[in-house]
């Protein structure tokens, strides 16, 4: 629940650090230095101020952006020290299998994992916010908060960043993506109907019902029976597609359809990330004519795929200049860390622009 603004006391608590880093600039006192502020010393400033920037933190670390799928979609792990500056973790491959075996048997088949080593950096995304001697005599005079909207906008563009590494990667910090072309997730192409389209919304339930069966039946042939996707992420406009188009004669939806005849699937979602206009995080997309949506199988469970973000979004300990106060704001991300590539299955094709 978010705290209520009370304008004498924004905050019962206050950062320390923040109090001190106030006490040792000029604002406070020439805050108290005007009677129509109503503060009774420069200590009183500090303190009000420290307290308003922890109802702001406060505000800005409770709220979340849904339309970050791969922050919900995935499983995100915390399991690298912010510190570090690599990770190295294993891509894994079922190998061997058992057999019927005599009572005095001592030739049993040897099973193994067969893992491939992956480094990848720890990196630092990073903005700021902050607020003039102006703003914060302004906000006490009127008895509102000083603007909420400037932390939240930080938090925006970092959770931004980290939703684009996650799905995309970054080649030039060399940060892995799940939809990364250079990580080893197995693409299926999906094949035309006798109409000549790809597209699911241009195709009939039976037709996609056979599009996803076939993209099951490739994970299954990829490992042997080993791996079971579970979910099945589709890109927003094919989403909305299949849950507004009704089957003929019916008052059931395609996507309704597919739900009830795909019981390994435990549930299909929505993701714009996955547009074929949707060129910030899917590598097949264009602006223009030519982009291909994709879809993506996959199982939820970080031992199979993870977004490791080491250190979540952090706001730092003001820091002042002149007559602005400013809050560095920071994150450490790794990016999707796959483990077992063949668990999933990236379709191109399922939408076009």
């Amino acid at each position: 629940m978010r705290m209520r603004y009370d304008a004498n006391m924004p905050s019962a608590t206050y950062d320390q650090a923040d109090y001190e880093a106030l006490r040792r600039s000029n604002i406070p006192v020439t805050l108290s230095e005007n009677p129509a502020l109503r503060f009774d010393s420069a200590e009183d400033a500090a303190v009000f101020f420290a307290r308003e920037l922890d109802y702001i933190k406060s505000q800005t670390y409770d709220r979340l952006y849904p339309e970050f799928t791969a922050l919900t979609l995935f499983p995100v792990t915390h399991e690298v020290p912010e510190g570090a500056e690599t990770v190295t973790y294993y891509s894994y491959d079922k190998t061997g299998m058992a057999k019927i075996i005599s009572n005095y048997a001592t030739d049993l088949p040897r099973v193994d994992v067969k893992g491939e080593p992956t480094t990848v950096p720890v990196k630092s995304i990073g903005d700021s916010y902050g607020y003039s001697i102006q703003e914060m005599r302004a906000s006490r005079m009127a008895g509102k908060s000083l603007d909420v909207r400037k932390a939240e906008t930080a938090r925006y563009q970092i959770d931004r960043l980290t939703n684009i590494i996650a799905w995309k990667g970054d080649a030039a910090a060399k940060l892995p993506g799940v939809l990364d072309e250079n990580n080893d997730i197995p693409v299926f192409t999906i094949q035309a109907n006798d109409e000549g389209a790809t597209s699911w919304a241009e195709k009939t339930a039976d037709e996609i019902l056979a599009d996803v069966s076939s993209m099951l039946q490739q994970v299954n042939r990829n490992t042997m029976n080993v791996e079971h996707p579970d979910y099945l992420a589709l890109p927003s406009d094919t989403y909305i597609a299949l849950a507004t188009k009704r089957i003929p004669t019916t008052n059931t939806t395609v996507l309704k359809f597919l739900k009830e005849n795909l019981p390994d699937i435990k549930d299909i979602v929505s993701s714009a990330e996955l547009n074929a206009n949707a060129v910030d995080t899917n590598p097949y997309a264009k602006e223009s004519t030519g982009g291909k949506g994709v879809a993506l199988l996959y199982t939820k469970d970080p031992e199979k795929l993870a977004i490791e973000i080491p250190m979540p979004f952090y706001q730092h300990p003001l820091q002042y200049e002149k007559l602005e106060t400013i809050i560095p704001c920071e994150s450490r991300v790794v990016g999707a860390m796959i483990y077992y590539p063949l668990s999933a299955l990236i379709a191109v094709g399922v939408s076009e622009n």
